[in-house]
């Protein structure tokens, strides 16, 4: 049985053809800096929040391949629909976690697919356990999924690089200075001039580095 609308070689909406390139790197690289600093300094958006919850965001995976990523993650060992969001989420460092809304319905579609089947569970979640046909459905995809995941492992990286503790505080810093200083009576176009030309310069130091 074969995904309706699986597309190779697709990255997610607004990368293009190739997605996060053979290692994941370019891609994420891309996906960092959508919206760098939306909602202040700290980050692509979803950090902080869930990755893709909120209007405008653009999706990590197309919903093919988050199927094939849900269907490994289930292969690995009986989950439930929280316990996936999570387990992404970690496989990230914190840098994307799919949305229920996103979640629950492919989850459902696996089901329909009989790929995957209720396993019996504790508590009033239901995990979900791969099927004989979603573990053939997988080993005809080893090469798409490593990418995929490769392409998770990528997004982790980049955030472990671009939000290490100093650089973190001094990003806090910044903004808790603008914040307070560009906020004052006195500010007028020459502050704000003379403001933009320290931080213009700062980027180009940071650039040249």
């Amino acid at each position: 049985m074969r995904f309706g609308h699986e597309r190779r070689g697709h990255g997610p909406r607004g990368f293009g053809r190739g997605g996060f390139g053979k290692d994941g790197v370019e891609g994420a690289r891309a996906f960092f800096a959508m919206g760098w600093g939306r909602g202040g300094f700290g980050g692509p958006p979803g950090w902080g929040e869930r990755g893709e919850r909120g209007g405008g965001r653009r999706r990590v995976f197309d919903s093919g391949e988050l199927r094939l990523v849900l269907l490994k993650l289930i292969a690995d060992q009986p989950r439930h629909g929280y316990d996936l969001i999570r387990a992404i989420e970690e496989l990230t460092r914190g840098a994307y976690a799919p949305s229920p809304g996103v979640v629950y319905p492919t989850i459902t579609m696996l089901q329909d697919m009989e790929l995957i089947a209720e396993a019996a569970a504790e508590g009033a979640r239901k995990a979900y356990a791969i099927t004989p046909e979603g573990t053939a459905h997988l080993a005809g995809r080893a090469d798409e999924i490593e990418a995929l995941f490769q392409r998770l492992a990528a997004l982790g990286e980049m955030r472990e690089k671009a939000e290490g503790a100093p650089i973190r505080r001094a990003m806090h810093n910044l903004r808790a200075v603008l914040q307070n200083r560009l906020t004052r009576e006195d500010v007028d176009k020459d502050v704000q001039h003379a403001v933009a030309a320290i931080l213009d310069e700062a980027a180009q130091r940071i650039e040249r580095l």
